[in-house]
């Protein structure tokens, strides 16, 4: 049994908000991932089933390697579009804000969307949500917006709206944000929602293959070439670190997406427990942390790395070099295990890798 965690309430607001319009506009954070695609897509789906006006806004573009979920190419994309992302927004009456918890987090969406007078909707699983919604459905024990999606279709009563590609989209979103179902995804009634989604006939394998084993010949050997040349393993610490600058980027023909899945190949190491993963962009050094057991990285990027996340599964930035980002990172060991010398230590390990080959 799937229970309503949603207070019955902001169901019925909730409600009254979409049966009072007929426009309607879904956005996400930059940078879209699995979760904040998958979620906003499939609701899309349902509002259209509902009939209504609905439109996907994102800030940028959708990452090349998940362009499969079904409805991405009828989003409209403010880099590329901004005319028509002006006009979809400029004319909507209702504003859905999904898998961020702060306006911050949508870029330059934010100058479009903070003068509109309508209501806003957020439904999001990160921390600490701020005060710009009219309406707030967040909860962070959740394993994706996706699942929360879920449960608002299901407490409206919804869910016969939801057809094949509505499941398809949740179906990668929790997928996605749970690395493959490997974290996040302790609590049963996941595997319940997961069994109403699977109902819908969605093509699982493909699926899950497009998502999570679909990789272009560069994009391998950027990670085999991360892997075997710019791991370092800190096991006294339990920790790795991956540091590609746009240097090495460039010499693979990087593409959003193609180190999307990185930071998590060091954990398959024993006694490595969490793992960072640092990429240089243009104006910042973008940091990926994950983790497994009750060692927390949200903590860690929200305090190094001005950012945040969920316990096993956390990002942030970096203002600053790469050698300053690197530098940030010794602080953490540092601080959190003051009894280690984690530069010799580091040495020591990959000499003896090396020995033991």
């Amino acid at each position: 049994m799937i229970n309503p965690i949603i207070d019955q309430t902001v169901i019925e607001r909730l409600r009254a908000l979409i049966n009072g319009v007929q426009r309607i506009a879904i956005t996400c954070h930059k940078s879209p991932d699995g979760d904040a695609l998958g979620s906003t897509l499939a609701l899309c789906h349902v509002l259209r089933r509902l009939g209504k006006d609905a439109v996907v806004v994102t800030p940028d573009m959708a990452p090349r390697a998940l362009e499969f979920i079904p409805g991405v190419r009828d989003i409209v994309v403010f880099t590329k579009h901004e005319q028509r992302a002006r006009n979809v927004l400029s004319q909507a009456q209702l504003l859905f804000c999904l898998d961020f918890n702060a306006i911050k987090r949508i870029d330059r969406l934010a100058e479009l969307i903070e003068p509109l007078n309508i209501k806003r909707v957020l439904i999001d699983h990160h921390l600490d949500p701020e005060d710009d919604f009219d309406l707030s459905i967040s909860f962070p024990e959740a394993s994706s917006t996706c699942e929360l999606v879920f449960r608002v279709l299901m407490q409206m009563g919804l869910l016969r709206f939801m057809d094949r590609h509505a499941a398809s989209c949740l179906y990668v979103g929790m997928m996605t944000d749970t690395g493959g179902f490997a974290y996040s995804c302790d609590n049963p009634e996941f595997y319940e929602i997961m069994a109403s989604i699977l109902r819908r006939r969605i093509d699982r394998i493909t699926l899950y293959n497009k998502a999570m084993n679909t990789f272009s010949a560069d994009s391998l050997r950027l990670q085999g070439y991360a892997i075997s040349e710019k791991m370092q393993l800190f096991p006294e610490q339990g920790a790795s670190l991956i540091v590609l600058s746009k240097e090495e980027l460039e010499r693979f023909n990087y593409n959003r997406g193609d180190t999307e899945t990185l930071v998590n190949k060091p954990l398959a190491i024993p006694n490595i427990y969490w793992s960072v993963f640092m990429r240089e962009d243009d104006d910042k050094i973008k940091v990926s942390c994950r983790s497994q057991g009750d060692f927390s990285v949200s903590d860690i990027c929200a305090r190094y790395f001005n950012g945040g996340g969920h316990e096993n599964a956390a990002g942030g930035d970096f203002f600053g070099s790469i050698d300053e980002a690197v530098a940030r990172f010794h602080q953490v060991l540092a601080d959190l295990f003051p009894d280690v010398n984690s530069t010799e230590q580091s040495t020591q390990h990959n000499t003896t890798i090396d020995n033991h080959e």
